[in-house]
């Protein structure tokens, strides 16, 4: 039978040099990313569908009749296409002024060219909109019929 070595004669084996805690793996810090991404893109997309919602559906739809007083485009950062209109239901008592929005180019330059004359304004009613961008007010004319009497 064989004795074991002495340990004295058994080489002792190289240490390793200390390391550095290993990184995390890569999967956690992409999940991370992963959340926080879609902890800020949740929020966004969730107004935007709700703006969509709120431009798709009317929630009044009519006509005005009157003398346009003004219009003009405005706004700070989002120019909108703003106006008055002057509405008299018998002459003598005071007018009544109906604030509007307009959105399409065509028609506001057939308001543009009907300033002061008596005009018809078709109109949809849009409530709840998160912003000022898309008009001052929650009326937003669509058609334009210029009298000429």
């Amino acid at each position: 039978m064989e004795t074991p070595p002495e340990p004295s004669a058994i080489p002792p084996e190289p240490s390793a040099p200390p390391t550095a805690p290993a990184p995390p793996p890569r999967r956690r810090r992409w999940k991370l990313k992963a959340f926080l991404a879609g902890l800020v893109l949740l929020p966004v997309l969730f107004v935007a569908f709700y703006t969509l919602i709120m431009l798709s559906y009317a929630y009044s739809e009519g006509n005005r009749a009157g003398y346009l007083q003004k219009f003009s485009r405005r706004g700070w950062l989002c120019k909108t296409y703003e106006g008055e209109l002057m509405m008299t239901s018998v002459p003598g008592v005071a007018p009544t002024v109906w604030e509007f929005s307009v959105r399409d180019e065509a028609v506001a330059r057939q308001l543009t060219d009907a300033s002061g004359k008596r005009v018809v304004l078709f109109y949809e009613e849009h409530r709840g909109l998160p912003t000022d961008c898309f008009g001052a007010t929650n009326y937003f004319v669509d058609s334009v019929v210029v009298s000429d009497r």
